[in-house]
């Protein structure tokens, strides 16, 4: 798609310094840009690029000096990262704008498909279905029985939707996620392991993004819980019975056993990993490859990482850290017998 320096301009509110109708067609780092792209400014420590970039349009601060000739079109507004963000924003929009039903692809007869939707090739859309408006289903997603997606979301390539699942409003689920498979719930007996049938849901919120191949378990017997605004990354694990709150945020390859509560605004992250039946207070925030055991009360953040060393140091601490139990049975002997000689003095 072509795109004009005014009607950017006058999409991000900004004004024009330079060609009114050049044209752009693609986007660009500044420092990588070339005739028919766009780019943008932000950080001074770019701002040399801006001297050399082949870029046909640059957007800039509001208070950006040059100090030299600049060859683009210019662009001015007053954050051009937040411009930038909103027409990349726009450029995905219309890429991705898909309609229409492709062949082969199946839909049961019980299903409700709203308005204005793409349904890829192999797609499977099973009994009593539900699609909002707008919504985008690439190929081969398969969405079981009962489910609902919500108006303006997407759905990549390859996303399976268990039964019974409810995902909301404006919600984008990566290639390859899997949302309501089984909780990992088996009981014990006579050295044996029974599987404990789940029977809760997934349901999800508005305005939440989960990343390719995340696995999102249903209930056993409660749902699964994920509120409006959460933004869960690729390759992660949220077990049954999990509530996370508005607006968390965790990073890739979390593991978060089952029952675990995340109040709003909680941050995970990457690697981090959480012990079943913990509750995390709101605006906790877990540092990468942590490992949280108990409930978090208070936010703030929180770190259980031993540190990076040369690995014949870290055998060292390591072993001098089996020894902590026994080295303050010690010190508190040694407390002991000075408080005795400091009374006799």
């Amino acid at each position: 798609m072509e795109f004009k320096a005014q009607s950017i301009a006058d999409f991000l509110g900004g004004t024009v310094e330079g060609d009114t109708n050049a044209t752009v067609t693609d986007v660009a780092k500044i420092e990588e840009g070339r005739p028919g792209t766009l780019a943008f400014l932000s950080n001074p420590k770019y701002n040399k690029y801006i001297y050399e970039t082949e870029a046909t349009i640059v957007i800039v601060n509001q208070d950006f000096e040059p100090e030299a000739e600049v060859k683009p079109t210019l662009i001015r507004v007053q954050d051009a990262y937040k411009a930038f963000a909103s027409l990349l924003e726009l450029y995905q929009q219309a890429k991705g704008n898909k309609t229409g039903i492709e062949n082969p692809s199946f839909i049961d007869a019980s299903a409700k498909v709203g308005n204005d939707v793409y349904i890829g090739a192999f797609a499977y859309i099973g009994k009593n279905v539900r699609i909002g408006n707008n919504v985008k289903i690439y190929p081969q997603v398969y969405i079981g029985d009962n489910s609902i997606v919500g108006d303006d979301s997407i759905l990549f390539a390859g996303v399976k939707i268990y039964e019974d699942t409810r995902i909301g409003e404006a919600c984008i689920i990566h290639a390859g996620a899997v949302i309501g498979s089984d909780g990992f719930g088996f009981a014990p007996d006579a050295g044996k392991w029974v599987k404990i049938p789940q029977i809760g849901r997934v349901i999800i919120g508005d305005d939440v993004e989960i990343g390719a191949s995340t696995t999102v378990d249903r209930g056993a017997l409660d749902d699964t819980l994920i509120g409006d605004g959460c933004k869960i990354d690729n390759q992660i694990q949220i077990g049954h019975n999990c509530v996370i709150g508005k607006h968390c945020v965790i990073a890739a390859c979390a593991a978060i056993a089952g029952s675990v509560t995340l109040q709003d605004n909680v941050i995970v992250g990457g690697a981090a990993m959480i012990a079943g039946h913990v509750t995390i207070a709101s605006g906790a925030v877990i540092s990468g490859g942590s490992l949280v055991m108990k409930n978090i009360t208070k936010p703030g953040q929180y770190t259980s990482v031993f540190p990076l060393e040369e690995h014949s140091h870290w055998l060292h601490n390591a072993a001098q850290i089996r020894h902590l139990a026994k080295l303050a049975e010690r010190v508190s002997e040694l407390e002991k017998t000075l408080k005795n000689i400091n009374i006799k003095d």
